[in-house]
């Protein structure tokens, strides 16, 4: 792995692409959106919803009493035809013919790299559409049921073709009901194993890297624990080895610079990581920040370093409710420089930069237009700018611990700073997590001879002199307004 506390931008493809003239292919997107996106500091495009979909599914599949109520939410003017069908039930691994061919593909990801970006596509292991072509060509990759099966919970299995005694298991979570566009996987099976492992191979000729869907499900305990009767009943026995690791290897081997991002929960990110995960998402800290728990939030960034440099650090994605909406704008701002200024990957979600508030279900093919918040937007604009630096890319990163200002002033607590080191070169990020003018001290190291220094805030341009004996041991003065931050600049020469 060569990406070192990268930035991830995740588009909804599908989505995304209407936003420029009727026609436009990923060939033929145009060059400022490529500039812009470079001039961001970003290192990875993630396409997701690039894949042909089971589009005979849509009307089966999409209109339940739930979907239906979170398209009217979402977009008040929707139409039937504004539903295309869930992105992660595929038909197989070929373009979506609305984007584009391969070569546009190749074309795009040729342009990203040129800008020194690199493309993610989906894989989505746990399972395809429940109307896969490969249910005729490679049934036998799936998790097959019985007739008695099908009778006790026609929710979870189902009969494809009314033609055919075959009866297979939707795709599920164990801890919701099954997905009923989806034919699951089974993971007992060497055939589908090698099945899958095959389609990752070829992927690495087609991009950079890939973000795994749902990833715990494919570990051997989760999926013995959720298909337990189906399992037991046709004779499968549990593996030996975990796929992660049987699948992640023979990639590596062909591709060693090819990336695995994992969508993970449950505590099991850290497993993963084991396995060959090259990143985990990290939802325990969008939770921690959203519940505006500093202390949780600080003992999990003391969490061990290959940990916090494995983990992809998010305020929203496609799964989670928009960032403003979520945090509240004000409490976006100290979110967003928090989230920005850590070890690890971060990613961001298109419109997230301009403040959108509306989470758009996935099934949707139409967003609705929002009011863009200019002051939101700038605000990214710096951070981005910003965080680009060498030193938050290459740079040692080390908590620091605010100190108290008085025995009566306990605002410290509420405060978050940290500091990133290159060479001679310093940063200090102090973030006020609270809804109240918060106060601190700060004390860092300095090496400097000299007996004043100079620390310019990147955020507002402020410039500030200071005496280096009163950073050394009273540690330096700190006063910030509800959720406001400070990223100095500092040179230790």
């Amino acid at each position: 792995m060569t990406l070192t506390n990268p930035k991830l931008y995740e588009i909804n493809t599908r989505v995304w692409i209407k936003k420029f003239e009727k026609g436009t292919l990923l060939s033929t997107i145009p060059q400022n959106i490529f500039e812009d996106l470079a001039d961001k500091g970003i290192d990875i495009v993630w396409t997701m919803g690039i894949w042909k979909t089971c589009t005979s599914l849509i009307e089966s599949s999409c209109f339940s009493v739930d979907l239906v109520s979170s398209y009217s939410r979402s977009l008040n003017d929707w139409k039937r035809e504004d539903v295309i069908g869930s992105p992660f039930s595929i038909d197989d691994y070929e373009i979506n013919p609305k984007l584009g061919s391969w070569e546009d593909l190749h074309k795009f990801r040729e342009t990203l790299n040129k800008y020194g970006i690199k493309l993610f596509l989906d894989f989505i292991p746990n399972h395809f559409g429940a109307d896969t072509k490969l249910l005729k060509t490679n049934p036998d990759i799936f998790l097959k049921g019985d007739k008695e099966l099908l009778s006790k919970d026609p929710f979870t299995f189902f009969c494809p073709d009314s033609n055919s005694d075959d009866i297979f298991a939707h795709g599920r979570d164990p801890l919701f009901p099954a997905w009923t566009d989806t034919v699951q996987v089974n993971y007992f099976s060497q055939a589908a194993r090698d099945f899958m492992v095959n389609i990752l191979l070829k992927l690495t000729d087609l991009c950079d890297g890939v973000r795994c869907d749902m990833t715990m499900l494919q570990l051997n305990n989760v999926f013995q624990n959720t298909w337990l009767g189906v399992l037991n009943k046709k004779a499968f026995k549990k593996p030996k080895e975990e796929f992660w690791k049987y699948a992640i290897d023979k990639v590596k081997k062909k591709s060693p610079e090819f990336v695995f991002l994992a969508e993970a929960y449950w505590d099991l990110e850290w497993e993963l990581q084991q396995l060959g995960f090259d990143f985990t998402y990290d939802k325990r800290l969008t939770d921690r920040l959203g519940a505006g728990d500093v202390d949780s939030v600080k003992a999990h960034l003391r969490a061990d370093k290959d940990f916090q440099m494995k983990s992809t650090r998010f305020l929203e994605n496609h799964d989670e409710a928009r960032a403003v909406t979520k945090f509240g704008k004000k409490h976006t701002y100290a979110a967003a420089v928090l989230m920005s200024t850590i070890q690890g990957m971060k990613l961001y979600y298109d419109g997230q930069f301009e403040g959108k508030k509306i989470k758009l279900p996935v099934q949707l093919g139409r967003e609705p237009e929002e009011k863009i918040s200019d002051s939101l937007k700038e605000y990214y604009n710096k951070i981005l700018t910003i965080t680009k630096s060498e030193i938050f890319k290459d740079g040692s990163w080390l908590m620091i611990d605010p100190l108290p200002i008085s025995d009566n002033n306990d605002t410290f607590e509420k405060m978050f700073a940290w500091q990133w080191r290159l060479g001679d070169e310093l940063r200090i990020v102090v973030i006020n997590y609270s809804v109240s003018t918060s106060f601190c001290r700060i004390r860092f190291r300095l090496k400097t001879g000299r007996k004043d220094i100079k620390l310019i805030d990147l955020l507002t341009n402020e410039e500030y002199f200071r005496s280096v004996d009163e950073i050394r041991n009273e540690g330096l003065f700190i006063e910030l307004k509800s959720y406001h931050s400070h990223i100095f600049a500092v040179k230790d020469i």
